[in-house]
């Protein structure tokens, strides 16, 4: 290959699967109780204990990666000899991006004979990990780095993000839901249905009384949206916080609603930054659509 694919950890995919796809990707940092760690695909401390640890009252807070930290990464992606194509988490959920474009405009001058691009993903978690796979398989499919640029600003908002939490404590904590609106939906049981918008960022789209039905309406939004509705073809990931049993029953009911999917609905934890802000209790379901725009 003639050039580098590459990524954030808050893909939320395995370490192995981002290692079989060859790409390469930078840690965020996420802070708990104090302690500064590597958000490192869970390799220092598992999604398990990490999120039986913020149910027992942990203070977990992220920082993104600095100016610094990009241009060093990017400088050794490029001594390499290849060009770079790094491609962000949304610019609507953090930082991340400007700081990488900074990097990148930095370490131009010193390698003015390589291509490096920053492209914000306008995706998060393993929507963002979506987004990496089909760009990886674009890229094994013979597209130049130009072409596969221009793929990804033409068909990034076409990837979908449905979700919901059964525990609105962080929601309500990082200022995504309100405290009177988070209350509420402790005592009646209300699971809000959000997703991420046209400009990358975490919008509660409704208010649904109780699991059992979110859990069908978040389905139901992938039959309003899926390319080809129920002939859909592609591959569908989901991610979940520590709720396994609730990730499996969307799972059960997409794989029923859509019988063309390329494999198997793949199930990933959501990662220590994503995880920081959404809690335990998060369920989310991706797939490529018709274009986002709202």
């Amino acid at each position: 290959m003639s050039y580098i694919v590459s990524c954030c950890s808050t893909v939320d995919l395995k370490k192995e699967h981002l290692e079989k796809l060859n790409v390469s990707y930078i840690c965020f940092h996420y802070f708990l109780d104090g302690k500064e760690y590597a958000d490192d695909l869970g390799q220092t401390i598992s999604f398990k204990e990490f999120y039986n640890k913020l149910r027992n009252g942990a203070d977990s807070k992220t920082s993104m990666i600095s100016v610094g930290e990009y241009e060093e990464y990017f400088t050794k992606l490029l001594e390499s000899g290849k060009d770079v194509l790094h491609i962000s988490l949304s610019s609507g959920v953090s930082g991340s991006y400007r700081s990488a474009l900074t990097a990148a405009d930095l370490v131009k001058e010193k390698f003015p004979n390589q291509k490096i691009y920053v492209i914000d993903s306008l995706a998060a978690s393993s929507g963002y990990g979506l987004l990496i796979d089909t760009v990886c398989q674009k890229r094994d499919e013979g597209m130049s780095i130009d072409e596969l640029k221009l793929w990804v600003e033409d068909n990034k908002l076409k990837l979908h993000h449905w979700f919901f939490s059964s525990d609105l404590t962080f929601f309500v904590k990082g200022g995504r839901v309100s405290k009177i609106s988070g209350m509420i939906g402790g005592v009646f049981e209300i699971c809000p249905l959000m997703n991420v918008s046209n400009i990358g960022k975490l919008i509660p789209r409704a208010k649904i009384r109780t699991k059992k039905k979110v859990i069908v309406e978040t389905v139901n939004r992938m039959l309003e949206h899926a390319q080809n509705g129920k002939d859909y073809d592609k591959k569908v990931y989901m991610c979940q916080s520590d709720c396994i049993d609730d990730a499996n029953e969307v799972k059960a009911l997409v794989e029923k609603q859509f019988k063309k999917i390329d494999g198997d609905v793949l199930i990933n934890d959501i990662g220590t930054v994503i995880g920081s802000h959404s809690g335990p209790g998060t369920v989310a379901l991706f797939f490529w659509g018709d274009e986002r725009v709202d």
